[in-house]
């Protein structure tokens, strides 16, 4: 070998050695070894299954391992959270949630207190939900939907099903409307987008993630953006409170939790892994044109003062409403 030859081995040893170092560094020592499973609280084809999938990938191609996800529908996400909350805390059961989870908590569908039944590891992403009718539903603004109501049933959908986060807000916005809807439950958004397609039900609040893709077949058509503000890939649709409703918003973050007792290392390497990762470039781009955006960066521990803060006034907004009859 000469020595151009050696010096360029040279160079390859010590830059495999660099990113050997690098990965172990990211990931605590006998971490992973096996499968990593995360829960989904939706079925396929959701917004919330759709992160859970990119959340899968991302570990898996950072570190080598297999990660599955595991659709646990149903129950308004309530199935997913004990599975989870009961699952051993070693690293290998993890959660992808959006805020339904601090619902449950807040209207007591679950046996457990949600903020200490979960060690937290990051936010992931966050977008507004997205109400997509029939094609051929009558209204074409939010007022027009309100005065229909009046006079015509009018049925929807929205999530993980009873007492959700697009359930109670579209609740809350019918009592601001005087609007008269039936709510009608699926296990996620995706089976509540077939059933407007198929014409079983007349609309679905969606995560804009599972909107894009339902509107990008041509067989639904968006009827107000629910968020806060407008979005770069849907520029034309307004918001509820553009349409008459200041300070009306039903947001969505979805974050990553793992069950209590997560040894602090795992916990801190994979916000670390994840948050790194859902900065790439490529994939701000995709979740950009589906409406959504990666979240605010924060530590475990700021992750869970924000869920604390969050359940609050959550809390408080449920008070705020005749629950009795919308949960049951």
């Amino acid at each position: 070998m000469d020595n151009k030859a050696k010096i360029a081995n040279t160079l390859v040893v010590t830059q495999l050695a660099m990113i050997g170092a690098v990965c172990a560094q990211d990931r605590p020592g006998g971490y992973p070894t096996k499968p990593i499973r995360i829960v989904s609280s939706v079925q396929p084809g959701a917004g919330g299954d759709t992160m859970a999938r990119i959340l899968a990938q991302i570990i898996a191609d950072k570190w080598g391992t297999n990660v599955v996800v595991d659709n646990r529908a149903g129950a308004g996400g309530t199935i997913a959270s004990e599975l989870v909350a009961r699952a051993a805390p070693d690293g290998y059961t993890l959660y992808s949630q959006g805020d339904s989870l601090l619902i449950q908590g807040a209207t007591k569908r679950v046996p457990f207190d949600v903020l200490k039944a979960f060690e937290p590891v990051t936010p992931t992403s966050q977008q507004p939900y997205i109400l997509i009718t029939q094609i051929n539903f009558p209204v074409k603004s939010i007022k027009e939907l309100a005065a229909y109501s009046q006079n015509n049933r009018v049925t929807y959908s929205g999530s993980s099903g009873i007492g959700s986060m697009p359930h109670i807000g579209m609740e809350r916005f019918a009592k601001l409307s005087g609007a008269k809807f039936t709510f009608v439950a699926y296990k996620g958004s995706g089976p509540g987008i077939i059933a407007v397609i198929g014409g079983e039900i007349h609309m679905v609040a969606a995560s804009s993630i599972g909107a894009s893709m339902a509107l990008r077949t041509g067989k639904v058509r968006a009827l107000a953006n629910l968020g806060p503000k407008r979005i770069p890939s849907m520029p034309d649709l307004p918001t509820v409170a553009e349409q008459g409703f200041p300070g009306f918003k039903v947001t969505n973050r979805y974050g990553l939790q793992s069950p209590a007792g997560t040894p602090k290392e795992i916990v801190l390497a994979l916000n670390r892994v994840v948050g790194e990762g859902m900065y790439d470039a490529k994939l701000k781009a995709r979740l950009a044109a589906d409406g959504s955006e990666p979240a605010d960066r924060m530590t475990p521990g700021e992750y869970k003062a924000a869920q604390a803060k969050e359940y609050v006034e959550i809390e408080q907004q449920v008070k705020q409403m005749d629950l009795g009859t919308i949960l049951k």
